[in-house]
């Protein structure tokens, strides 16, 4: 693996900041990060951490080994277009757009008949920001084995990462992890609001309803036992997380989310086949 890439984004919103704020220090030194973002009202705040920024491209990204595309799945096209000729042969690039194929983005960064195969897909979500992010990763062909091993390095700076073999386990990512942290949030909401109809305090009931899904998955995560399992220990009969989740079950709330995930699966491949349109 190489020592300490340099490493250029394109694009600085808040995806980008959070992996940058991951790898400076423990990927490379935040000088050799180098930020292509156009607002430059946010370029003070880049500075400010010990990395380069600039407006438009410059030959600074000619001399970064990685490339980071963070800019939204509609700037996409026009962000490869202003980009692509300061391109060098050893670049190994990363894509963090929701929608775009990798096979659509090969194609307009390589030339005619010549994708560009050194090339990663991946599909964070926002708990990245907080350095507990969960990455879905897809490689085309002309990634290597060291590559590979860079790119996890790079990505398990903010959270977890799993290898996946194309763009349509990518929509499954996508509607799981993706997506995932909207359908925790509204669960959240919903047993905030809940306990306040049931007579709490707003704020205590969000202290409840957070520490609850936190100590909920982390005792998830740290038991040997199955979620299923650790439910049914929650499970008195006759008692009142039985007459709850009979509520739950009654509405079907194991299709529903289901049925949630297969339509966030479905758009993200509706949206990939748009961009390449």
């Amino acid at each position: 693996m190489q020592a300490s890439p340099r490493i250029a984004f394109i694009g600085g919103g808040n995806m980008a900041a959070a992996l940058a704020q991951g790898l400076a220090g423990r990927i490379c030194p935040a000088g050799h990060i180098h930020v292509l973002e156009i607002n430059e009202a946010a370029h003070p705040s880049w500075r400010a951490r010990g990395m380069q920024v600039s407006a438009r491209p410059d030959p600074a990204l000619s001399r970064c080994t990685v490339w980071i595309y963070a800019v939204k799945p509609q700037n996409m096209r026009e962000a490869v277009a202003a980009t692509r000729a300061l391109l060098q042969p050893d670049t190994l690039v990363l894509s963090v757009a929701a929608g775009i194929r990798a096979d659509t983005l090969a194609g307009w960064l390589g030339g005619p008949g010549q994708p560009w195969t050194r090339l990663v897909r991946c599909m964070p979500n926002t708990p990245a920001l907080v350095g507990a992010g969960a990455t879905g990763l897809a490689a085309l062909p002309g990634v290597s084995a060291q590559d590979r091993q860079l790119v996890q390095a790079m990505l398990e700076s903010v959270g977890q990462v799993a290898w996946v073999q194309d763009d349509a386990a990518l929509d499954a990512v996508t509607a799981l992890s993706g997506s995932g942290p909207a359908y925790v949030f509204l669960f959240i909401e919903s047993l905030i609001a809940g306990g306040q109809a049931l007579g709490l305090p707003a704020e205590q009931a969000r202290q409840l309803a957070l520490a609850t899904v936190a100590g909920a998955t982390r005792l998830a995560a740290e038991s040997e036992e199955t979620p299923a399992v650790l439910r049914e220990r929650v499970t008195s009969k006759g008692g009142t997380t039985a007459a709850a989740l009979a509520v739950f079950e009654q509405a079907g709330l194991g299709e529903t989310v289901a049925r949630a995930m297969r339509a966030a699966a479905e758009r993200g491949r509706e949206l990939g086949e748009e961009s390449g349109r």
